[in-house]
């Protein structure tokens, strides 16, 4: 969500002031020219990395734009938009962010439909942590285990 909003609010100011200049057409595709070459000749980064580089990169496409019909309290303005929206969404994700790790479980009884609250309270007595959700991602019968995705919040 963090990288769609960040790059639709980039995309939108890149758009509204590249058709007010001749020019427009060719720094657009420059700057994806350049965006895809970071994505793809370089180590990988993260979506989350590569909105940020893709927001730097726009920015700077954007203040570099001279228009005489665009103040310089507009761009201020622009920018400002991009740096809260950016603060905005880095909260809202922290918000509603989890943590997850993989243990092996061994009651397979309470893998059964409508033992999930039970489930639930044994895993969080277990690892003393305040589960959220659970997610079976292995069940061994021979074994008597069971891998599951446990999702906690920090």
């Amino acid at each position: 969500m963090f990288t769609f909003f960040l790059i639709g609010i980039i995309v939108f100011f890149i758009c509204a002031l590249l058709k007010d200049i001749g020019m427009g057409l060719g720094l657009g595709f420059g700057l994806f020219a350049i965006f895809s070459i970071l994505r793809f000749r370089t180590r990988n980064f993260s979506v989350k990395d590569m909105a940020y580089i893709f927001t730097t990169i726009g920015i700077s496409v954007i203040n570099s734009m001279s228009m005489q019909e665009v103040p310089i309290f507009g761009y201020l303005i622009i920018n400002v938009i991009i740096i809260i929206s950016v603060f905005i969404l880095e909260e809202h994700l922290k918000k509603n962010s989890f943590s997850k790790y993989s243990v092996s479980y061994d009651n397979l009884d309470l893998l059964k439909p409508g033992s999930n609250n039970k489930l639930i309270k044994d895993l969080s007595s277990r690892t003393g942590h305040t589960i959220l959700r659970v997610k079976v991602r292995n069940l061994d019968l021979k074994k008597d285990v069971a891998q599951l995705d446990v999702y906690y919040k920090d």
